[in-house]
């Protein structure tokens, strides 16, 4: 019998590179915002969240890495929910990027606009993470477009993904009820932005390939008019 491969029903080099690009900047932003921040400063130091390092040296690399990450989202097709939910995501991901959060800004440098901008930002960052839990808990646990599903442990592993984003976000926005010294040293915040980043990242990256695992070799049934007669008792 001769092996062939089933053609998935669209691009699947494109969109498993698109899912690489969401999954790998999602996975290092947080890394390299820390780590980038520590190494210019040449101290530990740590903020109070993943945003306010728009207000640092590393504001390029924030920004450029979460408009990446929106036009990988406005970008990718698959069926009609993940097209719709991934344009409202990047766009939502974009808007984080260019409306910043005060929090991290230099003390008497925001004004009422600024603090205006900072509550889109807020709402943005919130619906965003929403969405990209429902890409895990609903999306990725479905059945591909050629009908394969998701083999179980993939879809325990997505869910508990979702879960952990979802967690993340209700745990962050419980912290603001903690005092203020508190907060600052236990940085609940980012703590709890960075878990939901790894999540979503590490959600992405697994799903990548779950085109080409639906475009496995196959075995082609023998032609009965081509194939020759079996053996007796074989």
């Amino acid at each position: 019998m001769n092996p062939v491969t089933r053609k998935p029903p669209q691009d699947a080099v494109t969109v498993r590179r698109l899912r690489l690009g969401i999954g790998a900047v999602g996975t290092a932003l947080p890394i390299v915002l820390l780590v980038g921040h520590i190494v210019v400063l040449r101290r530990f130091t740590l903020l109070d969240s993943l945003s306010g390092y728009y207000h640092t040296e590393m504001r390029d690399v924030f920004v450029g890495s979460l408009c990446a990450v929106g036009v990988f989202l406005i970008s990718y097709r698959y069926r009609r929910p993940d097209d719709v939910l991934g344009t409202v995501a990047g766009v939502l991901a974009v808007a984080v990027a260019l409306f910043p959060t005060t929090v991290g800004a230099r003390p008497g440098t925001t004004s009422d606009t600024d603090r205006t901008v900072g509550v889109v930002h807020q709402i943005a960052a919130a619906v965003l993470f929403v969405l990209l839990a429902v890409f895990c808990l609903f999306l990725f646990t479905q059945a591909d477009r050629v009908g394969v599903p998701p083999r179980p442990a993939a879809v325990r592993f997505y869910r508990a993904c979702g879960l952990l984003i979802l967690a993340a976000i209700v745990l962050a926005l419980a912290s603001t009820q903690l005092p203020a010294d508190v907060r600052h040293t236990l940085k609940p915040v980012l703590w709890c932005e960075t878990v939901a980043v790894f999540a979503f990242g590490a959600a992405w990256l697994a799903k990548s390939d779950a085109l080409f695992r639906a475009a496995e070799p196959a075995d082609i049934a023998p032609d009965p008019q081509t194939s020759p007669p079996l053996p007796a008792g074989s």
